[in-house]
């Protein structure tokens, strides 16, 4: 992916320093967020009526793949800004999660609904993290046993309005896996491989892959399945997660840049990102949880800095490491795809809204011969008539 500058990894975006601007500069600035709001907004909608009606939309949007225990659970978390306990409920094995993050400065505490079936209504809010994790396992569990099946492609939709997090949707897919669990079928692996390999093809999406930094690029299991969707990784954000694991395995600078580069793997304009998070899964509040984020991708850097010989290349890689960095790159590459894709979205509407009015113009015209008593005669004699020739001809043959 291409390179792009943001606040320093050890300054929170929402605290990094910014030049004064003119009135004239602030009122763009208001006016251009505003519109990526609204775009936002827009395409979350089109988004749920999509799944609602099981309609294609080529709408703009990010879907994290990647295997089991790979760190997808926690980056969701660590995006939202608070977490759930995502993991001990296994969603991630079996049925697809939109998650819908809209920031909402007046949104103290995350407030997070969820869609209901076949519908495009949202339910109430849910607050307890606890209960957020009960829906989707409950609602995973009543889907598969109506289906009978071990995983389902059908996603469940939680739109999350926070303080807190990112304007941004990704899609998180079952984890991929080498071998069925007890009591599942031998083929799950496979079922979930198609699904996320189904899930992630549309060329409107983008691809949000991670691995993790113990597995080194010419031993990646799942790379392989990535590069068979997007061969060249044009739409594909790598991100190379708990991070931290591997530090200590550097003391040379040139170890840590032959990493970074992943030379010879990716393709050179191909750059992943590096990401760790904390480790503690004990109970902490929502604000020392985002701290405890801040404090791993400052520690990160210094570690870099400071703990390795000679430091690292900070102008090639700086980009690319850390959450904060990766955060503010998704959320400015959808606002992109969201404005590049607004046309052709706009006139596929417009086709769509026509194709509708044709439909119910020709209903109409339908309902309005019903109501003529001499027209249905006319037909229901034609009806007898045509069925009494058709009886008759068969006494004869």
């Amino acid at each position: 992916m291409s390179s792009f500058t943001v606040a320093d990894s050890e300054t929170p975006p929402s605290l990094a320093s910014t030049p004064s601007k003119t009135p004239s500069s602030k009122a763009r600035s208001r006016r251009s967020q505003a519109e990526s709001k609204s775009r936002f907004e827009a395409y979350n909608r089109l988004q749920a009526a999509a799944v609602a009606f099981s309609e294609t939309m080529p709408i703009p949007e990010i879907v994290a793949v990647g295997g089991q225990s790979d760190g997808k659970s926690s980056l969701l978390e660590a995006l939202l800004g608070f977490r759930f306990n995502v993991r001990e409920v296994e969603m991630g094995t079996r049925r697809p999660l939109i998650l819908q993050m809209v920031h909402d400065a007046s949104a103290l505490e995350p407030r997070c609904r969820f869609q209901e079936e076949d519908s495009e209504e949202y339910g109430s809010p849910v607050v307890l993290a606890s209960a957020i994790a009960d829906v989707i396992k409950s609602r995973t569990d009543a889907l598969l046993k109506k289906t009978k099946a071990a995983v389902s492609s059908k996603p469940i939709v939680m739109r999350a309005e926070y303080a807190h997090c990112p304007n941004l949707t990704i899609i998180d897919t079952p984890g991929f896996v080498l071998k069925a669990k007890k009591g599942e079928p031998e083929n799950t692996p496979d079922e979930i491989l198609s699904m996320v390999k189904s899930l992630a093809s549309p060329p409107h999406r983008i691809l949000l892959f991670l691995q993790q930094s113990s597995v080194e690029w010419c031993s990646s299991l799942w790379l392989d399945a990535i590069r068979e969707i997007d061969p060249t990784y044009r739409r594909t954000v790598i991100v190379v997660s708990k991070f931290d694991n591997r530090l200590k395995e550097f003391s040379d600078r040139w170890e840590v840049d032959r990493y970074l580069s992943a030379s010879g793997y990716l393709g050179d304009s191909t750059h992943p990102f590096f990401v760790a998070l904390p480790k503690d899964r004990g109970s902490v509040s929502n604000d020392e949880f985002r701290r405890q984020i801040s404090q791993v991708d400052s520690e990160v850097v210094r570690h870099l800095r400071e703990g390795v010989k000679g430091g690292f290349d900070e102008e090639k890689f700086k980009s690319y490491i850390g959450f904060g960095r990766l955060r503010d790159y998704l959320e400015s590459e959808l606002q992109k795809k969201y404005k590049e894709a607004a046309p052709a979205t706009l006139a596929l509407l417009e086709q769509r809204c026509s194709e509708v009015t044709s439909e119910l113009a020709r209903m109409d015209s339908k309902i309005q011969a019903t109501s003529d008593v001499s027209h249905l005669r006319k037909f229901a004699m034609m009806h007898v008539a045509s069925i009494s020739n058709h009886v008759v001809g068969n006494r004869y043959v």
